[in-house]
């Protein structure tokens, strides 16, 4: 991934199966993603489903983002992607402990598109936080308890962004 582009990230559950099991699960992964992610990226909107989620995000214009960590003799990770590990490695090893459970959590790799103009942007983040909708899962924008909608709009302090600046 590329510094200052944006990118949609997006996975879902091992054999489509549920990864946020209660109301708790959805504040962790969030916590973990700030932890592990907000010195990389800034988020620009989100949503978070009972089997998948999405994030829109530009990676940070930074030094952090670059050189490498050896990871086996075989493997280097940026630290952005080591980022990225840590983060889905953290979440899944607490919902599997917590819930004794074993095995892969997440489908082997994330998604990551990157969002080629502003139109796209624009498309993506409304049907981030349509999807929702879409799958029943609330009746509409600001009746989704685990989307950035509502930060968005919102003038309370949020680390969320509310502004693009596509370039």
């Amino acid at each position: 991934m590329n510094e200052g582009v944006f990118y949609h990230i997006y996975n879902r559950g091992n054999n489509r199966e549920k990864f946020f099991l209660e109301e708790e699960n959805y504040h962790y992964f969030l916590k973990q993603y700030q932890k592990y992610l907000s010195g990389f990226v800034d988020t620009y909107a989100y949503c978070l489903m009972p089997t998948h989620f999405h994030f829109v995000l530009r990676i940070k214009e930074t030094s952090k983002v670059s050189g490498t960590f050896e990871v086996s003799s075989r493997k280097k990770l940026t630290p952005l992607e080591k980022a990225f590990r840590d983060f889905f490695i953290s979440y899944a090893k607490s919902i599997n402990k917590h819930y004794d459970r074993t095995g892969s959590l997440f489908q082997y790799k994330f998604k990551r598109k990157p969002v080629a103009n502003s139109s796209y942007l624009m498309r993506l983040i409304l049907y981030v936080h349509a999807n929702p909708i879409d799958a029943k899962l609330c009746s509409g924008f600001r009746n989704c308890r685990f989307s950035s909608y509502n930060a968005i709009l919102g003038v309370t302090p949020t680390e969320i962004k509310r502004k693009c600046g596509f370039r």
